[in-house]
């Protein structure tokens, strides 16, 4: 099965964001089943890591709520109970330094990778994480345009929309 989603290939927790998106047929849930689940990790490199089970599915969906709580409200507590499901254990291996990511219960790996990969993100640079600036539009993207003035998740769709929208609305008037 194909990945149905309009907007692939962004860090790890937007991606998970992105599991949701708005479609002429209503709103869409990449994660309402296993099978879109399975698509999820296919995707993100995670099939061979995660099981692709309904344990898995309610954990990732959980930890894209706290997310997008963080991303929305600035709410650290939802996150942080994610994070609270693992850690980065460091040692010294006979090829050097090394980390390994401990998850006591195998089905908050997805999910955490994922919390994970937004604090990287939020102490990288915290402004190049939006959302798409089209109002009908609830994906999110990685800004990594050379000034930053990303306002879109896709100037093919989204961007051609809100160009497409004031050319009519200038030539109407």
């Amino acid at each position: 099965m194909t990945d149905p989603r309009p907007h692939v290939g962004e860090p790890l927790a937007l991606d998970l964001l992105n599991t949701r998106w708005a479609s002429p047929d209503g709103p869409q849930d990449l994660l309402a089943d296993t099978a879109g689940l399975r698509i999820w990790l296919l995707a993100n490199d995670l099939a061979d890591r995660c099981a692709a089970d309904e344990k898995t599915r309610v954990a990732l969906a959980s930890a894209r709520d706290a997310i997008l709580r963080t991303l929305q409200d600035g709410a650290a507590e939802s996150l942080n109970d994610v994070l609270e499901h693992g850690r980065i254990r460091r040692m010294l291996t006979e090829s050097g330094p090394a980390e390994a990511v401990e998850v006591a219960e195998p089905e908050w790996l997805a999910g955490w990778l994922a919390a994970a990969d937004l604090l990287r993100l939020l102490a990288e640079a915290p402004d190049r994480i939006k959302q798409c600036a089209h109002p009908n539009c609830i994906l999110w993207f990685h800004d990594t345009s050379k000034n930053g003035a990303r306002r879109w998740h896709s100037m093919a769709t989204c961007g051609n929309r809100a160009k497409a929208a004031r050319h009519y609305a200038a030539t109407r008037d």
